[in-house]
């Protein structure tokens, strides 16, 4: 047999970590990794957090799942925190990114076609962004431009145009009879940690308003006080109609949301949608956790202060190597660092020589995503081992 037993769908590097430290990863042989990745904006309590750790073992404890069949107390709860700290007045838990965004697109078509005698049922596009990423199911790979996510899965669904990131005037070109909704990342993650603009961001509300056309953000990275506000929207004083949340919201358990307005779930009815995990006790325990260290002033005040103080050393750190770094762009502590060459080099660089890790992202950007948690020590800590990265790091020659 040649095909490994985990199936071979990632290009896996040899760090093999087994246990988690605060903002530190320690591998099977010992050696100690310093984390701004987060398991990819996951992680955002660390790795040894004790009231996310006491909420997942007490709840491991007395129950786990029992399925959608029943009333969920636990769901209620975490549901009624969401509501009560965003725009929305309804939730559907998922167990991932990817499935938020997909309740999201159901919701917004939903929104046209299950709307009884209004219903129209050509209303069905979705306008996204170029260098977007919603995911990798079919319907998240359709939403996206990438060719390099569509290859060996054609034929995509239908029902999505896409036009260029921060272009308003391209989006209003795509709105025709058919169009349902507008998705877009508020600061898009894969696509290099690229903040949309707040005229964009103005102008697709106002285009939905206009429209009748369903607002839907994808804040599966940016959100759970990512950027120092709860959702990355705040920053832009708008409110969407829909939006996808995962990755940080669970901590480091699988665990994503869709959250609605009243208005904009009228089409999710009974039998409409449905999860066999999502939801379950274990996960609103995590949800419930991670909501109570970081839905508050004080803590969000934090974050926003400790992406400043990272975000002007970055900038003078790039000025003492203008042959490597462009510049540092995004909102508290999702930081991207364009380079002037491909940026994936230079991420294996700092890992396997200088074990820091980042993640490599689109448009030769670096992403610089620590635990929220990071403190004076881990600052530190990531400038001695980014600046001995960039004085040690050789530039590819062109090929």
């Amino acid at each position: 047999m040649s095909i490994t037993p985990l199936m071979p769908v990632y290009p896996r590097s040899g760090v093999r970590p087994v246990r988690g430290e605060h903002c530190h990863l320690i591998d099977e042989d010992g050696t100690r990794y310093l984390d701004f990745a987060s398991g990819i904006a996951v992680n955002l309590l660390g790795h040894s957090h004790e009231g996310l750790i006491g909420a997942i073992q007490h709840q491991a404890a007395t129950l786990m799942h029992v399925s959608n069949l029943y009333g969920s107390p636990q769901g209620e709860r975490l549901a009624q925190m969401l509501v009560d700290t965003t725009f929305g007045d309804t939730v559907f838990f998922t167990n991932s990114g990817a499935e938020a965004v997909e309740c999201a697109i159901k919701a917004a078509r939903a929104y046209h076609q299950n709307a009884g005698e209004a219903g129209d049922a050509s209303r069905f596009e979705i306008i996204t962004f170029h260098n977007a990423f919603h995911g990798r199911t079919m319907a998240t790979i359709s939403a996206s431009n990438q060719t390099k996510m569509h290859h060996g899965f054609s034929p995509l669904l239908d029902g999505f145009k896409y036009a260029p990131f921060d272009d308003l005037e391209a989006a209003k070109a795509l709105i025709g009879p058919h169009t349902a909704g507008i998705m877009v990342e508020p600061i898009q993650g894969e696509g290099g940690i690229r903040p949309a603009s707040q005229e964009f961001m103005e102008g697709l509300r106002a285009l939905c308003d206009e429209h009748d056309l369903m607002l839907i953000l994808d804040e599966v990275q940016c959100g759970v006080a990512r950027t120092g506000k709860l959702y990355a929207c705040e920053h832009y004083g708008i409110t969407p109609d829909i939006m996808a949340t995962a990755k940080g919201i669970g901590g480091g358990f699988p665990l994503g949301a869709c959250i609605a307005t009243e208005k904009a779930a009228r089409g999710m009815t009974f039998g409409t949608h449905g999860s066999t995990y999502g939801g379950n006790p274990l996960a609103m325990a995590a949800g419930m956790a991670v909501m109570e260290a970081v839905a508050n002033e004080e803590f969000l005040a934090s974050v926003r202060e400790k992406g400043e103080r990272l975000r002007t050393r970055l900038e003078q750190f790039i000025g003492n190597y203008p042959e490597l770094f462009e510049l540092v762009r995004g909102k508290g502590l999702m930081l991207g660092l364009k380079m002037k060459m491909e940026s994936r080099p230079f991420y294996v660089h700092l890992r396997d020589h200088h074990q820091l890790l980042t993640v490599a992202a689109g448009d030769n950007t670096i992403r610089v995503i620590p635990p929220l948690v990071i403190g004076d020590a881990e600052i530190d800590e990531f400038f001695e081992k980014l600046s001995a990265g960039a004085a040690s790091f050789k530039v590819p020659e062109p090929v």
